[in-house]
């Protein structure tokens, strides 16, 4: 087979639509690529991500667009099939060669082959895709079929099989993006070619690994169908067979002894093998497959318990304790996504300590350099069918498009031993169970249908070997009158009453059996807020007397009431600080807290939580979100509180109605034994109970240890805390939120000197220290620091490691805005916090301020 590859010499303009006249056209395309970035390559249009620019670019929903380019190809020679192959259309398409329409598309999700051999010439064609609203073609759809009910409705991304978030999301912009987002080419083959490899990869119980390839042939149809050759090979074992001339299909079975297991991270290694499939002779093949396999088995335990329903994940037989993090789109304009970029990210979540991320059902089926790196990892995958927070229509042509498309993308993401689950969409069975969907629906269909029959019969039939759940959240086996689809005690369960309505404490008052949802706001790094986002008047947002309520900061914080809520979330906590730096390290500590406090309490609970997913690992843009890493791939201080929370061996206490308990978990083969300090002390150093104990953890298991009365009976709630130490761990726990306690609000010594690659911080606590963060980027735009959000009793120290190319001043890294504690939020003017949803701040009240004894 021959590949032409057509990425270059492509056009684009608008054809019809309220498109300004700087953008029209026509401007050279990328292919790869989308209409927005190509404009913005040429200045046609402002950087939809900075300030205010997103709105300035709704004109775009509603326009129309041609690509355009030339083709010159030989006439195919005899036997000879060429086919034009469009791996990715965004959205609503007629592709045209010269004058005849080759087809029509409505699916961003799907692939498209053309057979263009009765086309091509030998002299040069147009090449045209007009690409067309997918707005109007959905609006177009919901006029016909009846609308329904949906997360930011009126935006109808449920009605076109397109990047849901492209409508707009609570993290991310609508900007409606259209273009050829794929790679295109041109096939020219001739007898046969591979149309579907399907490697069905396992383990037998002797410990053999297995691989049946199920191998579909397409015909060219261009001379007598013939008897054709087809070879399998992996780790050296090689099965052959011939498909007779009659035949369009053939199932080959590998059986490797002795097969290295594939491993999640953590628990062994990721050996991978490459399976190639050979169609007619080795030497010149008719085609050639190809992609790298790992032996593994999955399985869902979903079974019952005292507790209600498990659903603990299974790799090789081994249960696996799931510290997972929902994944987006890593960037709006997804071509612009790269290899290299994809990797850093997998790098930081797996630096997290996190052994899972979760393809969240509003995106896309992500790029193979995804996948393979994740296989080459061990991070797990758990896959969604694209379908989030709406009623999804089951008539044509919607049905057809959605069954297609998981097919196509069950087929394609098969090899890969990282993805272990797929699931049926996000809260669509929870949205219809809770969100007033029934009385707006009446008898119209809303998707049931494709989480619980379509897509299970897809895998059955494609895709046996692994796991299917109907949504997320969801109750396994659920009937009539059995468990709602978000009880925490049945299966999958996502907790945003704690960000919408309730404080973070709550998240220890339930103990879900797996938390596939939850998490909490807080802003971007400084410098990417403000390199972004700048007041309305175009000055700084320090400039403005609320810059949490300027328009233009607000375009950055698409949650519903999101500044109110972050401000009641940190009320009593912090705080609320009037000045608006001090607000934003206030609100990215309460964020950090937040989800510390939840991943804790999960943790403690295992096995009978057997897994969490943070929402969310990732941004798609600069936005105040929940994401652990912004757009600009500088981790916040929620971080790094999550890979010391969930670090393979960790020591934390929890408080259960003023009982203290002492939590060491061990995720580790081997098990975790020694001597644990414990101490209540003053916050100068000085302790009145001490105890020591020999603790010992077993492998993959967690101890649960009650401290004695004493240590959690303190004379002065708001100046004693607890330390406790094992193995050179250490967690400190105080018995009032810092609004309460007698904080010194300067309670460091520190240093800081020019060290190979950056500069080193030294801090020394002279009395208790929480949460000392460095800031870096306040000072350089590439400069990132190893640990941050590290709370320290009196006499104790710590180093932190900023590295950066830029020339700094050492004593600017030792004080406020670049090094934050908890503490010095105490000596800051405090506000009352916004009103509840719907309740407006008047901005009149008269500041608080803390109170401190200095």
């Amino acid at each position: 087979m021959k590949h032409q590859n057509l990425s270059s010499g492509w056009t684009v303009a608008a054809t019809a639509g309220p498109v300004p006249e700087a953008a029209r056209g026509p401007v050279p395309a990328a292919v790869p690529g989308c209409v927005h970035t190509d404009l913005l390559a040429v200045g046609a249009i402002a950087e939809p991500y900075d300030d205010a620019n997103e709105s300035g670019l709704e004109w775009f929903h509603h326009s129309d667009w041609r690509y355009t380019t030339m083709l010159e190809m030989p006439a195919p020679a005899e036997g000879e099939r060429v086919d034009l192959v469009f791996d990715g259309i965004d959205t609503v398409s007629t592709v045209r060669l010269g004058d005849a329409v080759l087809g029509r598309t409505e699916n961003m999700h799907r692939g498209y082959r053309f057979d263009v051999t009765q086309l091509i010439t030998g002299s040069e064609q147009t090449l045209t895709v007009d690409i067309a609203s997918a707005t109007a073609h959905a609006e177009a759809l919901r006029g016909r079929l009846g609308d329904r009910p949906g997360a930011y409705a009126p935006r109808p991304f449920n009605f076109v099989r397109k990047m849901a978030c492209s409508f707009g999301w609570d993290w991310g912009p609508d900007l409606r993006t259209a273009g050829l987002w794929k790679p295109v080419r041109v096939e020219r083959w001739s007898t046969a070619r591979l149309a579907r490899v399907r490697p069905l990869t396992g383990v037998a119980a002797d410990g053999a690994g297995t691989v049946e390839v199920h191998v579909d042939l397409e015909r060219s149809g261009l001379e007598p169908a013939a008897a054709v050759r087809v070879r399998a090979q992996v780790l050296g074992v090689s099965v052959a067979t011939t498909v007779p001339a009659g035949e369009d299909g053939a199932v080959l079975t590998l059986r490797v002894p002795g097969a290295p297991l594939w491993w999640p991270t953590g628990h062994g290694e990721q050996p991978l093998a490459e399976l190639t499939v050979h169609l007619g002779d080795d030497e010149e093949p008719l085609d050639r497959w190809s992609r790298r396999i790992g032996f593994r088995t999955v399985e869902i335990d979903t079974g019952d318990d005292e507790n209600g329903t498990r659903f603990t994940i299974l790799v090789n037989g081994r249960p696996i304790a799931v510290r997972g993090a929902n994944w987006i789109p890593d960037d709006h304009f997804v071509t612009r996504i790269t290899r290299e970029r994809v990797a850093r990210r997998i790098g930081q979540a797996l630096g997290a300590n996190l052994n899972l991320l979760r393809v969240w059902g509003g995106g896309v089926y992500e790029s193979d350099d995804f996948y393979e790196l994740c296989d080459e990892h061990g991070v797990l995958v758990w896959q969604d069918f694209l379908l989030a927070c709406a009623a999804y229509p089951e008539e044509e042509p919607l049905r057809s498009e959605i069954e297609a498309e998981a097919r196509e993308n069950v087929v394609r993401l098969m090899p890969h031993p990282s993805l272990v689950l797929w699931n049926g969409g996000n809260e669509n069975l929870w949205g219809h169970e809770d969100w007033g969907w029934k009385q707006l629906l009446g008898d119209a269909t809303w998707g049931k249908d494709y989480a619980e029959k379509l897509f299970a019969d897809v895998l059955a039939e494609l895709d046996p070997t692994r796991p299917y759940s109907p949504n997320s959240p969801s109750t396994p086996r659920r009937t009539p009158g059995q468990a709602h689809p978000n009880d925490p005690d049945h299966g999958t369960h996502h907790q945003w009453d704690v960000w919408n309505r309730i404080d973070w404490s709550a998240y220890s008052s339930e103990i879900p059996r797996f938390c596939s949802e939850f998490g909490f706001q807080g802003p971007p790094a400084w410098r990417t807020l403000t390199d972004h986002v700048h007041a309305e008047d175009g000055g700084p947002l320090t400039g403005v007397a609320d810059p949490c309520a300027d328009p233009v900061f607000l375009v950055h914080q698409k949650a519903d009431d999101g500044t109110g809520k972050l401000d009641r979330g940190m009320a009593p906590h912090t705080g609320v600080p009037a000045d608006f730096e001090d607000w934003h390290w206030a609100a990215q500590l309460n964020q950090a807290r937040a989800v510390r406090h939840a991943v804790r309490h999960y943790r403690s609970w295992w096995p009978r939580t057997a897994g969490w997913i943070v929402w969310q690992v990732n941004d798609c843009w600069p936005v105040v979100s929940w994401a652990l890493v912004d757009s600009e791939e500088r981790p916040k201080p929620v971080y790094f509180a999550v890979r010391e929370a969930s670090a393979p061996r960790a020591v934390f206490i929890m408080d259960e109605d003023g009982d203290l308990s002492l939590v060491v978990v061990n995720d580790t083969d081997e098990p975790w034994e020694g001597e644990s300090d414990t101490r209540l002390e003053t916050f100068a150093g000085d302790w009145s109970v001490r105890e020591r104990s020999d603790v010992s953890v077993a492998p993959r298991s967690v101890e649960v240890l009650p401290l004695p009365a004493d240590l959690s009976s303190p004379g002065d709630r708001a100046g004693e805390v607890v330390v406790a130490e094992f193995d050179g761990e250490r967690v400190v726990h105080t018995f009032d939120q810092d609004v309460d306690l007698n904080l010194h609000p300067d309670p460091l010594e520190v240093t800081a000197e020019k060290v190979d690659g950056g500069y080193r911080i030294d801090v020394l606590a002279r009395e208790l220290a929480l949460d000392v963060t460095v800031l870096p980027d306040r000072l350089a735009g590439d400069a990132r620091v190893d640990d941050a959000v590290v709370s320290l009793p009196a006499g104790a120290r710590a180093s932190f490691l900023v590295t950066t190319a830029a020339e700094l001043d050492p004593a600017s890294l030792t004080g406020r805005p670049v090094l934050r504690t908890a503490n010095d939020l105490r000596a800051v003017t405090l506000r009352d916090p916004a009103g509840p949803v719907g309740e407006a701040v008047t901005g009149d009240a008269e500041p608080v301020t803390a109170s401190t004894p200095w």
